[in-house]
């Protein structure tokens, strides 16, 4: 995704203790997210879930399945 491009959440395909965690921050399906920004060498991705913003990591987001809108 782009800077600044909604997606809503298709799959996570992870294992069950990285699932849990991101249905703890309101990242499940079909929810929509924001990209807000990344940084360069697999750094955070930051995005906005909700009114929240999160800063998450290279590998996780990798797990999040979107379908752009």
């Amino acid at each position: 995704m782009k800077e600044d491009q909604k997606g809503v959440v298709c799959e996570v395909s992870a294992g069950s203790s990285l699932k849990n965690r991101l249905l703890s921050m309101g990242i499940y399906p079909g929810r929509e997210i924001t990209k807000l920004s990344h940084f360069a060498l697999r750094g955070p991705v930051a995005i906005r879930v909700g009114r929240s913003v999160l800063a998450i990591g290279h590998g996780m987001a990798g797990k999040i399945t979107l379908e752009v809108v």
